[in-house]
């Protein structure tokens, strides 16, 4: 279940990343509070995947599970604009957060 909270926390921080750039500098408050919402769960989740997990091995996977999310959220649905570069770079934290994973013993 720990890792379940450890995924969650991460979709959810790709959610308010996402939330507050359509809350337009929170001056939308429908998104506003979407992303309060999603950053209080996320960092819930996390906390709760913290009492089980190492810090050394929940935090990087949380924020790289956020990270490759929101890269990817921006790219399909937000139209941003990437390099070639920045996805193979994207493809090198995937393969840490993996390497991260397999090496703990969790």
């Amino acid at each position: 279940m720990t890792w379940i909270y450890l995924i969650i926390a991460g979709i959810l921080e790709v959610f308010w990343a996402t939330t507050m750039k359509l809350s337009n500098g929170f001056t939308r408050l429908d998104f506003s509070l979407a992303t309060l919402a999603g950053m209080i769960l996320s960092f819930l989740l996390l906390s709760r995947a913290l009492k089980e997990l190492p810090m050394s091995l929940a935090y990087p996977i949380w924020t790289g599970v956020g990270a490759v999310g929101t890269v990817i959220v921006g790219a399909v649905f937000l139209k941003d604009q990437l390099s070639p570069m920045t996805y193979v770079f994207l493809a090198l934290l995937l393969i840490g957060i993996i390497g991260i994973k397999m090496t703990s013993g969790h």
